[in-house]
């Protein structure tokens, strides 16, 4: 069942948004060649800890998982899609790190997600990132009311297909709100004019991933959590809470620019 938040409630979810933006703007800054990624989940969780924020990621099980997930945040390097787990992996020159991360604050949740360079970049990794940013620009331009699903889901697609990128099938953006995952599921491609009416209320985390070979393959990582490439090509993730208004879409988990990827 879809819940329609009241805009009283959109505000409150765009102070949990605001708590999301600082931390992915701080573990951008942080992220430097050498840097481990347990130390990049330290500043988002000191992050957590100024705003008396928790965190949803922490602890979180679904059925898939063999464990509860250990860390606040995501961080995926190069070859991984979504979900990898931080660990004491130190980061290389020309990594593309793509580090997902969520905030619950007065009983409400934010969610987004950034891909981003570290060190020195490759020309194929910056246009990756870039189409990933595009990809969600398109999202949330289709996220009005009066348009459906489906829209949302095409617009995703069809900047994804045409630079030449895959995209992993099932996986893809959600309702949110009380809890990180809500209804409706929001596939990352799709028919236009399909799928649930959009609403004055409904809250979306629109997040499209890309496959940079251009297949849709890929495969779970031995710890079950990990979503890696079967080609072995790089990958590039971008997320925001956005809330579907009257006024048009409204980003939640805007955080402030810093250095270019």
């Amino acid at each position: 069942m879809v819940e329609l938040k009241t805009d009283t409630s959109i505000d409150a979810m765009h102070e949990a948004g605001q708590v999301v933006g600082r931390a992915l703007t701080a573990v951008r800054e942080a992220a430097d060649v050498g840097v481990s990624l347990l130390e990049l989940d330290e500043v988002a969780r000191g992050v957590l800890r100024e705003a008396g924020a928790s965190s949803p990621f922490l602890g979180y099980r679904p059925s898939f998982a063999p464990t509860p997930f250990p860390a606040v945040i995501c961080a995926s390097v190069n070859e991984a899609i979504v979900h990898g787990i931080p660990d004491g992996y130190r980061l290389r020159d020309g990594d593309l790190v793509s580090v997902d991360f969520g905030a619950e604050l007065g009983g409400w949740v934010g969610d987004s997600a950034i891909s981003f360079i570290v060190g020195t970049p490759r020309a194929a990794d910056v246009r990756l990132v870039e189409t990933a940013e595009r990809a969600l620009a398109a999202g949330i331009a289709a996220a009005v009311v009066g348009n459906r699903i489906g829209d949302i889901a095409h617009a995703i697609g069809s900047v994804c297909r045409a630079a030449g990128y895959g995209i992993p099938d099932g996986f893809g953006g959600h309702g949110v709100g009380r809890r990180m995952h809500e209804d409706p599921p929001v596939p990352n491609e799709g028919r236009p004019g399909r799928g649930l009416p959009l609403r004055h209320g409904m809250v979306l985390a629109i997040e499209p991933m890309l496959i940079g070979g251009g297949t849709d393959g890929f495969h779970a990582a031995a710890d079950g959590w990990t979503l890696r490439t079967d080609d072995g090509s790089r990958a590039a993730h971008a997320e925001h809470t956005v809330a579907i208004t009257d006024a048009g879409p409204r980003i939640l988990t805007a955080r402030t620019k810093t250095h270019a990827a």
